[in-house]
């Protein structure tokens, strides 16, 4: 057992102490109180805008290498503090320890990178059309930013939308998710230990009205977020309803086609990481596999082989190969489809039954499941758990048929030794991100992150793209 933390809401550079009726338990052991939160609302939603109202003006005209330098420092602390963090990481979101420390260091790449981006914002020098002119675009910071992020990577995600938010001199109301304040709240501790004035960077523990009351502010220029695409569409509706910025990352129902010239072994290994690693609660896991009549059985064969070879354990456990789901609740859920699936004629081949083990905790089986349809819901409704599908396939088209089919387009992979099928692959999948030859989870940080239809809508994020959601364009002309 460690100590519980008890977690605050910061505002104005400050931590503001509350009533704590939260309780966010260890999904490993769930004797153990990890954190206890309070429950904001609109009174601490107000208070945390109108502070970075307030921190503005300075922020924004403050030199870029200021910007740069608290960024940079903030992830040089993440990264010396790997361990820790990373261990509270597991301790409270249920990935294993190396998960954790691989996404604390990952959120404090994104930081380093960001500072570097503070630095190189510009614009351009263009001839007029008309004699005597001259036209100058310049990039300007928007204003205040409200965040809204998920538990799955509850570092890497808030980094990656503060951090260039903060990088072109915005400000930042931070709403992190239910299951994983206290992650957040180190996130933000350090970078105000790296040297963020006061009301820069603001975070509101709670539940969905806090996210709500940061839909509708005033004075909330722009909103990210990321979750369910329920209540994405429900941001965007109040976001365009009084004409505020909005960037939304909604989930996928991704595809890995298997073709029968691959290679096995390199077929299997991808499909083992893309779904079923930390716990399958990847929006870009790949839930839907699409594999050719020649190399089917055989392929299903080894991944479910493979994966009998998994330890599911608890997350701090260096044998663990599967952490445990973040709440009961999506552990029921990926029981839940499972189900659904068997009832549809899905075939069970690996998995798929309860587990008990020595601890309490919210242990899903990583589970398989052959002889699927395409027109199911287990390939259709995101399941966000360690639980994939195969789907049998005589031909390439019909596989791109089938994983064009559904109305997620976040990311989509092949596994083929044809030039030619993954060129084509790479043009016609509908989706913001291919993978050939790679799993359709594990992204770089610095290019471009999104997807297309209910995937994704507004800017992408991540990388040089950011530029985009997080700043305006002004142009001037000047007569000479």
């Amino acid at each position: 057992m460690t100590d519980t933390l008890e977690l605050c809401h910061w505002i104005g550079g400050e931590k503001v102490d509350a009533e704590r009726p939260g309780e966010g338990l260890n999904p490993s052991d769930t004797r153990e109180v990890v954190a206890r939160r309070p429950e904001g609302g609109t009174a601490e939603v107000d208070a945390a805008v109108a502070a970075a109202k307030a921190a503005f003006p300075a922020w924004a005209e403050a030199s870029p290498e200021l910007r740069s330098d608290v960024l940079d420092r903030a992830g040089t602390l993440l990264m010396a503090r790997r361990e820790a963090i990373g261990t509270l990481l597991s301790r409270e979101e249920g990935k294993t320890l190396a998960e954790g420390i691989g996404e604390t260091v990952r959120a404090g790449r994104i930081l380093k990178y960001f500072a570097g981006e503070a630095l190189r914002l510009h614009g351009q020098n263009l001839a007029s059309v008309r004699p005597g002119v001259e036209v100058q675009t310049r990039r300007e910071a928007v204003g205040v930013f409200g965040l809204i992020t998920p538990w799955n990577f509850p570092i890497a995600i808030p980094a990656w939308k503060a951090a260039p938010a903060l990088a072109f001199g915005n400000t930042v109301v931070l709403k992190p998710a239910g299951p994983t304040p206290a992650t957040a709240e180190a996130l933000v501790a350090v970078l105000h230990e790296a040297g963020l004035p006061r009301g820069v960077l603001n975070m509101v523990v709670g539940r969905g009205d806090v996210g709500q009351a940061l839909v509708d502010h005033p004075d909330v220029d722009g909103l990210s977020f990321t979750g369910s695409q329920g209540v994405g569409a429900g941001v965007a509706a109040g976001a365009a309803a009084r004409q505020a910025r909005v960037q939304l990352e909604m989930g996928g129902k991704n595809p890995l086609i298997v073709l029968d010239d691959a290679d096995l072994d390199r077929a299997v290994t991808i499909a083992l990481d893309g779904s079923f690693f930390a716990t399958g609660q990847r929006c870009t896991a790949s839930s839907r596999l699409i594999v050719q009549d020649g190399i089917h059985d055989r392929f299903v064969a080894a991944l479910a082989e493979r994966l009998r070879g998994l330890k599911v354990g608890p997350a701090l456990d260096p044998t663990t190969n599967i952490g445990p789901a973040v709440s009961e609740a999506q552990m029921e859920t990926s029981y839940r489809y499972v189900e659904i699936a068997r009832g549809e004629g899905g075939r069970v081949v690996a998995g798929g039954d309860r587990l008990q083990l020595e601890t309490p905790g919210w242990y899903v089986q990583p589970t398989l499941i052959a002889d699927t349809a395409a027109g199911m819901r287990i390939n259709s409704e995101e399941v966000f758990g360690p639980v994939a599908s195969t789907i049998r396939v005589k031909t390439y088209e019909e596989a791109l048929e089938i994983a064009n089919g559904v109305e997620f387009g976040l990311s989509a992979g092949i596994v083929t030794g044809s030039l030619k099928h993954a060129r084509d692959f790479q043009r016609r999948a509908k989706a913001g991100m291919t993978m050939v030859n790679l799993p359709t989870a594990g992204v770089d940080y610095h290019v471009p992150f999104g997807g297309t239809k209910k995937s994704s809508y507004g800017p992408r994020e991540q990388g040089f793209a950011a530029v985009e959601f997080f700043t305006w364009t002004k142009t001037a002309y000047t007569a000479l």
